[in-house]
């Protein structure tokens, strides 16, 4: 077996301590424990490792064995019970967690301080918080537990896999989540760019961009209170805008329209009536009278009766004494 071959394989010391933890409290007695110890070394060789003839490898198994025997108990029991033991929020911080592990195991099992065990550990807690997190993704289902799992920052090919979804809805949900995310680098830009202004303008301008609330408070940390009393405000000030911009409307209406008849003097009547005669002499047509009529600033109450016949223009005058 090559060099890369045996490098592939667990790391020795584990295996040893694995094979004590199959071992039974009589294998460990003074008159069996060397033949214990001799079966031992020829079961690691065949896994690649040289134990029976290498010297090195052969005090490992000695010195773990009585470790074994000293604290009455294979080490693997107490450092599975300590793995089982880790939840998600344990394995958060796998460096933290791996030290945490060795912190409480070190008193009874001091090897696994020594540095070349420090990374297989590291390797086995990262194994475990990924089992944690795809069980975590798994309780939450669909695509929530998609995008918790993304949110770890998983490759995507071990996301498909442990969830065992389609490729397509695994891209489906990565889309969204980065859109998200373009999102939230948008409305952080929007925040910087707003840097020196006071919260109220900051907030304003945030709500013009389109910014959710939910963002706001997420990525630029304000409380919602904050935020509703500038939407209120800024509802107000919309009110009153549309309020003028209503009532300069209607005074154009009214501007265009010329006075009712009711606010014209007979004197006035009876010009207007004057004036849209010349006009009608001139065209019949609705639409040409219309537009003569609007450039000679002809009210349209007079307007609407010449056009509405003869008889009614007729009857206007009679009454302003024509």
């Amino acid at each position: 077996m090559t060099t890369n071959e045996i490098a592939e394989k667990r790391p020795l010391w584990l295996l040893i301590e694995e094979k004590i933890l199959g071992l039974s409290a009589s294998d460990l007695e003074a008159g069996k424990l060397e033949q214990t110890i001799a079966n031992m070394a020829k079961a690691l060789d065949d896994t690649g490792y040289n134990v029976s003839r290498h010297g090195g490898n052969m005090l490992q198994l000695r010195w773990a064995l009585d470790s074994t025997i000293r604290a009455g108990k294979a080490m693997m029991e107490d450092f599975n019970a300590a793995v089982s033991a880790l939840t998600v929020e344990d394995v958060s911080n796998s460096r933290k967690a791996t030290a945490g592990l060795i912190e409480g195991l070190k008193d009874t099992w001091p090897a696994l301080r020594e540095f070349d065990r420090r990374a297989d550990i590291l390797e086995i807690v990262e194994r475990t918080r990924l089992d944690l997190y795809v069980v975590r993704a798994k309780e939450l289902g669909g695509e929530e537990g998609i995008r918790y799992l993304i949110a770890d920052g998983l490759a995507p090919e071990v996301i498909v896999d442990r969830m065992g979804i389609a490729q397509e809805e695994y891209t489906r949900v990565n889309a969204v989540v980065e859109a998200e995310l373009a999102e939230k680098a948008r409305v952080k830009s929007l925040f910087d760019e707003a840097e020196g202004k006071s919260d109220e303008d900051k907030i304003k301008q945030l709500i013009n961009e389109k910014v959710t609330d939910e963002l706001m408070i997420e990525v630029c940390g304000f409380d919602q209170a904050a935020i509703d009393a500038l939407k209120n405000a800024m509802e107000e000030e919309l009110k009153e805008k549309l309020r003028r911009e209503e009532e300069e409307a209607a005074r154009r209406k009214a501007e265009a329209e010329g006075p009712s008849l009711d606010n014209m003097s007979n004197d006035q009547i009876l010009e207007y009536i004057e004036s849209i005669r010349e006009i009608m002499e001139f065209t019949d047509k609705e639409n040409e009278i219309r537009v003569m009529s609007e450039q000679s600033s002809i009210p349209k109450a007079i307007v609407g009766l010449a056009l509405a016949g003869p008889d009614a223009l007729d009857e206007l005058e009679k009454k302003a004494g024509g």
